[in-house]
C-alpha cells in the first residue's frame, strides 16, 4: 500500500517537470542566439544548429562597420529612450502612487481605479491616437514622441501607490509635521528613501519594456538615425530576405542588445538584495 508520503514524492515530479519544460522553453532559444552568433555565412546555414562556429568577431567587425556604425547609434538611441524614459516615469510614479497612498482627497478612489483601468489597456490600442496626438503636436518622428508617451505608467503608479501605503508610516509623516517640515521636504526626504525599492522596480519594469518596446518606434519615428534597437534589426531583418549575407548581423546584434539588460538586472538586484538586508536588521 502507497504511503502518503510516497504518494506525496511521487506527485513532486509533476511540478518539477513542467518547470524544467518552462526553463527549457525559455532558455533553447537563448542558446541558439548565442551560438548563431558565433557562425559565419556560410557556417549558419550549412552546420548543426548547436554547433559553434568561427566567425564571432567577424560579425561584430562587421556588424561595427554596417553603414557607419549605425548599429551603435541605434544603441545609444536605446539606451537614451529607456534610460530617461525609466527615470523620469519613476519620479512620476512616485509623487503620483505617494499622493494616492497617503493623503486622503476628494475622487482619490476615482482617479486610482482609473489608473487601473489604464493598467489593462494594451499599448498596441494607444500607439495611433498617441501618434496622431503628437503629430498635430509637431512633436512625431522626433525624441520626444518616444519619451512623451514612456513618462506615464498606470502599473508604475499603482505599484507605488500600494508599497507608500505599506512602507510610509503615517506616524513618521505627523512627526516630521510636527517639526516644521514642508510636504516637498518629507516626500523627498522621507517618503522617497522608504519607497527605494519600489521606484528601482518600476525603474526596471519600463526600462526593459521601453529597451523592447517595438511598436511606438515602428508607428511613430521614420528617420533611421533616431532608430531604437528594435527597429533598426527589424529593418536589417527585413533586408536579409534579398541580402542573406545581413542574417548573421541581425543574430550578432540581437545576442549584443540582450546584454545591457542583463547587465541591469545584476546591478538592480545587488540594490534589492541590500535593501531587503538593511530592513531586515532595521527590524
Amino acid at each position: 500500500m502507497t504511503t502518503p508520503v510516497a504518494r506525496i514524492r511521487r506527485t513532486a515530479w509533476l511540478p518539477t517537470l513542467v518547470l524544467l519544460l518552462g526553463a527549457l522553453y525559455c532558455l533553447v532559444p537563448i542558446a541558439w542566439v548565442v551560438i548563431a552568433a558565433t557562425k559565419n555565412r556560410a557556417e549558419l546555414f550549412s552546420t548543426f544548429t548547436f554547433a559553434p562556429g568561427t566567425g564571432f568577431l567577424d560579425n561584430i567587425s562587421e556588424l561595427t562597420t554596417y553603414r557607419d556604425g549605425i548599429y551603435w547609434r541605434w544603441m545609444l538611441n536605446s539606451a537614451f529612450y529607456a534610460g530617461l524614459g525609466a527615470l523620469l516615469s519613476a519620479a512620476v510614479s512616485a509623487a503620483g502612487g505617494y499622493a494616492l497612498g497617503r493623503f486622503a482627497f476628494r475622487g482619490r478612489e476615482a482617479i486610482f481605479k482609473m489608473i487601473l483601468a489604464g493598467v489593462l489597456v494594451p499599448g498596441i490600442v494607444l500607439a495611433v491616437p498617441q501618434y496622431l496626438l503628437l503629430s498635430e503636436l509637431g512633436l512625431a518622428d522626433s525624441y520626444w514622441s518616444m519619451l512623451l508617451p514612456s513618462i506615464l505608467s498606470p502599473y508604475g503608479v499603482y505599484l507605488v501607490r500600494i508599497y507608500a501605503a505599506a512602507s510610509v508610516p503615517a506616524e513618521l509623516m505627523e512627526a516630521a509635521r510636527m517639526d516644521g517640515a514642508s510636504e516637498w521636504r518629507i516626500f523627498s526626504r522621507v517618503a522617497v528613501p522608504m519607497m527605494i525599492p519600489g521606484l528601482i522596480t518600476v525603474f526596471l519594469f519600463q526600462f526593459v519594456g521601453i529597451w523592447n518596446n517595438f511598436l511606438l518606434p515602428y508607428v511613430m519615428l521614420a528617420d533611421d538615425e533616431k532608430f531604437p534597437i528594435t527597429l533598426g534589426l527589424y529593418t536589417l531583418l527585413a533586408q536579409g530576405a534579398s541580402q542573406p549575407a545581413l542574417y548573421t548581423l541581425v543574430i550578432t546584434g540581437c545576442l549584443l542588445a540582450v546584454l545591457p539588460l542583463i547587465a541591469l538586472f545584476l546591478v538592480i538586484q545587488r540594490f534589492w538584495s541590500l535593501d531587503l538586508l538593511s530592513g531586515s536588521i532595521k527590524s
